[in-house]
């Protein structure tokens, strides 16, 4: 989309009394903004690239923590088949280093703890490489101005929305662990074959996307379990520039681009 055109698209979207909501990933070289129907990864060399999210089961969609299950691999479909949103050798690595914090729960007690930090430690390390930090606040600015329909003043600069989000995947993360922990306690996995420790990691994400969706709950009874994610992202944002803030404005026209058609 030529960069002339954004303004205008932005502004229509503006208009809008509802917009589909929206998430996002930050990538060292540009933002990923999807919708329940479209992605679009927005790059730092003024590259977009485009795609269809996948179709969802209406039936299964209402089953629980199967629905949170599916909703969680749906996510990492653009990372998983985008093309250029991650290069081969690097999606093999993501990829793995996710399969490989299942068997975790199987390991030790006294070497569990040392192996997830340290799986943890290099992928995010990978994650949030080169610029990854402030396009991240830049996601979360771009998201939070389609909300507010503040887009057009957020590309010129007039308005700067916050850079953290309620909605973040750090704030997925700081719920996870206590809900990993607590079904280690009820379903002890210590020795238990590998089908079993990743039935019960899977339980724990499925968990996790229950309680993930209560707490995105307009009536904001469970906001405060969101604190812990909110001060992390002190640490996986940065304040973002104008110019990063208009790399996920971009990715963000994009998807309302097709999704108001």
């Amino acid at each position: 989309m030529p960069t002339k055109r954004l303004p205008g698209v932005l502004a229509d979207a503006d208009r809008q009394k509802s917009l589909p909501k929206l998430g996002g990933m930050a990538r060292p070289n540009g933002v990923v903004i999807v919708s329940e129907r479209f992605w679009a990864f927005a790059t730092t060399d003024g590259g977009l690239f485009e795609g269809a999210m996948p179709a969802r089961s209406l039936r299964v969609a209402r089953i629980p923590l199967v629905r949170g299950l599916l909703q969680l691999a749906s996510s990492m479909a653009p990372l998983a088949r985008g093309r250029g949103v991650a290069r081969g050798r690097e999606r093999f690595f993501i990829l793995a280093a996710l399969a490989l914090s299942f068997p975790l729960v199987a390991l030790p007690a006294r070497l569990e703890l040392p192996a997830a930090l340290a799986l943890s430690a290099l992928l995010l390390a990978w994650l949030f490489r080169g610029r990854t930090l402030r396009l991240h606040g830049a996601e979360h600015r771009a998201i939070a101005a389609a909300e507010q329909r503040r887009l057009e003043a957020c590309w010129s600069g007039a308005a700067s929305p916050s850079r953290f989000s309620p909605r973040c995947g750090t704030n997925f993360a700081a719920l996870a662990l206590p809900v990993t922990v607590f079904a280690e306690r009820l379903l002890p996995v210590a020795g238990a074959s590998m089908a079993a420790s990743m039935l019960a990691a899977l339980l724990a994400l499925g968990v996790t996307m229950e309680l993930w969706k209560a707490v995105q709950h307009p009536s904001g009874l469970l906001r405060g379990l969101l604190l812990p994610g909110l001060a992390l992202q002190r640490l996986t944002t940065r304040e973002p520039e104008l110019a990063d803030t208009r790399i996920a404005l971009a990715a963000v026209a994009s998807v309302l681009r097709r999704e108001l058609v």
